[in-house]
């Protein structure tokens, strides 16, 4: 269970540098990061302007990538129908036929009958979530333990947990325990609205994921650079040197 929440930490992390992070997005009905098998769920291209030519795709644990309608999923026009088995869990996004792509949305189908009901999406600070450990056999709530981080939070006798105004420190891996067993680890996005800035002052409007990505790109080139700037600095300090004496 943690190796498959790691492959997928891993593969939304490697989805996201190399997808980047447009306008466009994919949505999920509902909305949420963990399902049971069979369960089903709706994945939604939402662009700006004509979504045709758009599809839904993925890669998943075991290294399949490809287009809903090939192997999974039925397709109906930009969107996608899927009846979930474990083999479905993953990373997922949307993409058009010129290569744009969206935002990436973790899935996971464990076996087990405990799961958690996380928002699949980001949250926005402020916002009221609540989070579900649901037991498979039954509709009963169950005493849950609810986990951020691998550090107990809270227990509750409802089986759900409520965070009334999100902050960016809930971000985080929740998962949930209860006396029929434990559901896999979700991370949960918390995105801070962007406020408006001032004419006469700059702001940065690039996320810290997204500048990382750019970073990891642009560095080979961002190093030759800077060692070129070091040494031509060198070579002139050196002449100077020569010059006084």
């Amino acid at each position: 269970m943690e190796r498959t929440c790691l492959l997928l930490l891993l593969l939304s992390t490697l989805v996201y540098c190399s997808l980047g992070q447009g306008g466009d997005s994919l949505s999920v009905s509902p909305d949420r990061s963990q399902f049971f098998k069979y369960e089903s769920v709706s994945l939604s291209c939402e662009v700006q302007g004509d979504s045709a030519g758009w599809r839904p795709k993925r890669s998943t644990v075991s290294g399949d990538r490809s287009d809903c309608g090939r192997k999974w999923g039925k397709p109906q026009g930009s969107s996608c129908n899927v009846s979930l088995i474990p083999s479905d869990s993953g990373v997922y996004w949307c993409e058009s036929g010129s290569g744009e792509h969206s935002n990436a949305v973790n899935i996971t189908v464990p076996d087990g009958a405990v799961i958690l009901e996380s928002p699949a999406l980001p949250v926005t600070e402020g916002d009221s979530v609540t989070l579900r450990c649901r037991y498979q056999v039954t509709l009963s709530n169950l005493t849950a333990d609810f986990y951020k981080d691998g550090s107990l939070i809270r227990a509750e006798t409802t089986g759900e947990m409520t965070i009334p105004a999100v902050s960016k420190s809930d971000e985080g891996l929740y998962k949930c325990t209860n006396s029929e067993g434990e559901s896999p680890e979700s991370w949960m996005t918390v995105t801070v609205p962007t406020p408006i800035p001032s004419p006469a002052v700059p702001v940065l409007s690039m996320s810290l994921p997204r500048l990382l990505c750019s970073l990891l790109v642009g560095s080979p080139y961002l190093l030759v650079t800077i060692i070129l700037l070091v040494k031509g600095c060198r070579s002139r300090a050196q002449g100077d040197r020569v010059e006084e004496e």
